[in-house]
């Protein structure tokens, strides 16, 4: 599974500042304008060890903590995605933001707008690969896609009023197109029945068939996301052998020339161990394919099993990143320790 921010870049800050086609969406993100190398300040950092095992020294820093999920609208988003039998990368992945994101409060880094959001999962709640960030449960038998599931998927959102969802899924390379005209079906879905309404797709690489890729960047999508998730030389590390730096930058390539006025966005984590100038060739690298949105996140272990955190890097350094992006010609930039990029595709 890709890794995903919980949350999805929301629909008020755009209006008035792209150009013909832009779709209006964006996190609660600051225009900016530096370009100067990083500042100097001095990030927490998890002792030096295996990539695997959680040292039970370790704390969080005090900007990472969350409050326990609760609240009206998760609670009502919660019953009605269980009863329509939908799955969420918030809730699969363990995200520790989910209780913010749900009742509109804007703790994944932007302002509470009151929008209630969730990303919705399509294809199950299991994976083909095994990435070593993330929590979704894996396996190399999976039962075939409901047919039920993009209808159902259409009709639970259009009855929660949302203008802006997300769609995501796991990486389903036991099907023949890795599950693109699943999500055309579901797009098409809600398009139908809201027609205003605005979807991003966070996607696999569908193991970089560009058709697939084509298939669905044609269904009506406004914004097209595939994650980078991390910098060149972590990649072998980080993600599933089957992924890779070179394919993924192929697929947001293709996906951009798909469609005139197509929005695509990517995202990074951060505090794996990657230098400041890979995470700056990164992002010149998605810059120049064309990428428009960008999102840095702080990576953190989901469990035992999985990546040890090797650095928190500060709020400090994350509006710096934010700064900087912006500066290159992101047209926006969404970065902060509570942004989560390793929660999705």
């Amino acid at each position: 599974m890709q890794s995903s921010l919980a949350r999805p870049l929301r629909p008020p800050v755009w209006a008035g500042r792209g150009g013909s086609g832009d779709p209006r969406v964006s996190a609660s993100v600051v225009r900016c304008r530096a370009e100067a190398a990083p500042p100097v300040g001095t990030a927490a950092r998890a002792p030096v060890g295996p990539y695997t095992g959680r040292d039970p020294e370790v704390k969080k820093p005090a900007w990472l903590r969350q409050r326990a999920a609760q609240g009206e609208k998760y609670a009502r988003l919660r019953e009605s995605i269980g009863e329509l039998k939908l799955n969420t990368v918030c809730v699969e992945a363990q995200c520790p933001n989910i209780g913010e994101c749900w009742n509109g409060g804007g703790g994944a880094g932007g302002e509470g707008d009151g929008i209630a959001t969730a990303t919705i999962m399509v294809l199950g709640d299991t994976c083909t690969r095994g990435c070593r960030f993330c929590a979704v449960k894996t396996s190399n038998k999976l039962p075939p896609p409901d047919p039920l599931e993009p209808l159902n998927t259409a009709l639970a959102v259009a009855s929660w009023g949302v203008d802006y969802v997300v769609l995501t899924s796991v990486d389903r390379d036991d099907l023949p197109d890795g599950g693109s005209s699943h999500f055309a079906q579901t797009v098409k879905a809600l398009k139908e029945l809201k027609p205003g309404i605005l979807v991003e797709c966070l996607t696999s690489d569908f193991r970089g068939d560009l058709e697939a890729v084509s298939s669905l960047a044609n269904s009506g999508l406004d914004v097209y996301a595939h994650n980078i998730e991390t910098v060149r030389s972590l990649q072998r590390i980080v993600r599933d052998p089957r992924a890779g730096y070179d394919q993924s930058m192929a697929v947001l390539k293709h996906a951009k020339s798909c469609r005139e006025g197509m929005i695509t966005k990517s995202s990074i984590m951060l505090g794996l161990g990657e230098t400041d100038e890979e995470v700056r060739q990164t992002m010149m690298d998605l810059r120049a394919i064309g990428v428009d949105i960008l999102t840095l996140g702080q990576y953190l272990q989901p469990t035992e099993r999985h990546l040890t955190v090797r650095e928190y890097v500060t709020p400090e350094k994350f509006q710096f990143w934010k700064e900087y992006g912006e500066s290159v010609g992101f047209r926006y930039v969404a970065s902060g320790p509570l942004l989560f990029p390793a929660y999705g595709k």
